[in-house]
């Protein structure tokens, strides 16, 4: 219930705050190729259950009709305006609608498509226990995601294969862990990653030793070692490349 009231206070305070700046960025999508400024796609969120999630739109007109679900920095997809929209995170205002709809919470697992959920596996699952999030520990230590991507011939092949075992282990420990202080806590490491991503990092890092022992995950957060697909059996279901 705190949790709750807390989303919708914070998330109709920053709507009013953020305002102008909403209208502004909504003009200068727009003006770009008069097209809506709004992306709105599909998403599974807590138990399944679809619901409509609210983006600036940072990528060209039916980009989605490509098929492809990962986006690499160099996805030619992305408009100008589009990079530095997702290099701060900008895009993902427009998601304190979803908040205030009860569809989101401002920390929580991120929303995936539906054949993305298709692939988890029973552990992975779990994940649809609580709602999703505008944030998490996942997204942001894989805030260099499309860094990651850039030089895949495959982004979907490499996500499913490369990044999503490592972000769902992080987003099943929040979901084991998650309490309104912890929330708070990643909040404020989602600000600070944009202007120090390498404390960052080592701060949840540090949090993350007392809860998880796993040393190969503490590596991959501080990125002492190459991401490589997990191994866990029955953790992730086999990825096909097509």
């Amino acid at each position: 219930m705190i949790k709750r009231i807390s989303d919708i206070i914070l998330s109709l305070v920053l709507l009013v705050l953020l305002s102008p700046i909403i209208l502004f960025l909504s003009i200068l999508i727009f003006a770009q190729d008069f097209h809506s400024p709004f992306y709105i796609s599909n998403r599974i969120g807590k138990n399944k259950k679809k619901f409509k999630l609210y983006k600036f739109r940072s990528m060209i007109v039916n980009a989605d009709k490509s098929g492809i679900n990962s986006t690499s920095d160099n996805d030619k997809r992305i408009t100008k305006l589009g990079i530095f929209l997702r290099k701060y995170k900008i895009d993902e205002i427009m998601q304190l609608l979803n908040v205030i709809k009860n569809e989101m919470s401002f920390v929580g697992p991120r929303p995936n498509v539906e054949t993305d959920v298709k692939l988890y596996s029973l552990e992975e699952e779990k994940l649809l226990s609580v709602k999703p999030g505008i944030t998490d520990f996942s997204s942001i230590v894989f805030s260099d995601e499309g860094e990651i991507l850039s030089s895949s011939k495959n982004p979907d092949y490499d996500y499913n294969r490369l990044i999503r075992p490592w972000k769902s282990r992080l987003g099943l420990i929040y979901v084991k862990k998650k309490n309104f202080f912890l929330d708070l806590t990643i909040l404020f490491l989602t600000f600070l990653n944009l202007f120090n991503r390498i404390k960052t990092l080592s701060i949840i890092n540090s949090i993350l030793k007392k809860i998880d022992t796993n040393t190969e995950l503490h590596n991959i957060i501080l990125r002492k070692q190459d991401l490589k697909p997990s191994i866990a059996p029955g953790f992730i279901k086999p990825y096909e490349e097509d």
